[in-house]
């Protein structure tokens, strides 16, 4: 058993990792880390933790007492290290760089996630269908579409939702609360992803690159109704009249008579009955003159 005194100047190192603690009191809270032991309870849920300022972060839950405030935008916290990490929203600061592509990051959870994607570790399993992820958040909410489990309630209209976030944005319409202000014009947003949209309009950061021509867009539902354009074009030019068809109108003789007469009306049809294929619209059945009017008519489907 590793013993530790409680001597002034002391150094304790624990044991079993090394770890360096200058009093005795968070060398027993680590101790328990190791032991596994949970001596601290939620006096409002009576879940169990190691360590006592775990338990008094989780009391804050119940509470909603949030004692930590960003000193930009007042935004308030139950934990001082988030509220710091929050801060550097502001200041830009981007402590923690990647070791692959030396890209900054304001946290390190951000950073080791990203470093993920040069690695392709991916150390999250779901435990229904065994796919795999590089955040732990990210398969506990792809668990949920197994389960149907949506644990996060609205407290105004008892909507249900599977992610925190979704909740909390929700809620915001109930209030009209507009938390996330634009960087650089200051317009305001309840969602924090239609901030970041916005915000690319000014930056001019197109991260979504078109399949089919290389095209780099802002957005990604822009970059999707630009690939289904291509697909639309592919697809008219695959449905366009035969050739054979265009020149065995104009090299019948239009003077013959009886079956010959015949075979040109026969063949007159055919080319305008393909025709008419080809330059209706199948979303609203509409027939357009030329090939020219019909992409146009698609463009004005999709936007």
């Amino acid at each position: 058993m590793n013993v530790a005194t409680n001597k002034p100047g002391t150094s304790h190192e624990y044991k079993h990792c090394g770890q360096l603690f200058d009093q005795l009191s968070p060398y027993n809270e680590h101790e328990r880390t190791h032991s596994r032991e949970k001596k601290h309870t939620c006096k409002t849920c009576k879940k169990c933790f190691t360590r006592s300022w775990d338990c008094k972060r989780h009391e804050r839950t119940h509470t909603g007492i949030k004692p930590y405030t960003c000193k930009y935008c007042e935004k308030c916290f139950t934990r001082s290290s988030v509220c710091k990490q929050h801060e550097r929203t502001h200041t830009g600061e981007k402590q923690y760089t990647c070791k692959h592509c030396k890209k900054g990051f304001s946290w390190s959870s951000t950073c080791k996630e990203h470093e993920r994607t040069h690695t392709g570790e991916k150390p999250y399993t779901c435990k229904h269908c065994k796919k795999r992820f590089f955040q732990s958040s990210n398969c506990k909410k792809h668990e949920r579409t197994h389960t149907g489990e949506k644990p996060y309630t609205c407290k105004y209209c008892k909507k249900s939702f599977s992610q925190a976030s979704n909740c909390k944005e929700h809620e915001l319409t109930h209030t009209g609360e507009k938390p996330y202000k634009c960087q650089h014009c200051r317009k305001c947003f309840s969602w924090s992803s239609n901030c970041k949209r916005h915000e690319r309009t000014h930056t001019g950061d197109k991260r979504y690159t078109c399949k089919h021509c290389i095209k780099s867009i802002s957005q990604l539902s822009s970059c999707k109704q630009h690939e289904e354009k291509h697909a639309i074009e592919t697809s008219l030019k695959n449905k366009q009249p035969s050739q054979d068809l265009k020149l065995k109108k104009h090299r019948e003789p239009s003077t013959t008579q009886g079956s010959k007469e015949s075979g040109v009306l026969s063949s007159l049809n055919e080319v305008n009955v393909s025709q008419v294929e080809d330059l209706s619209c199948w979303i609203c059945q509409e027939e357009l003159s030329s090939k020219a009017c019909l992409i146009k008519h698609y463009d004005d489907h999709m936007r």
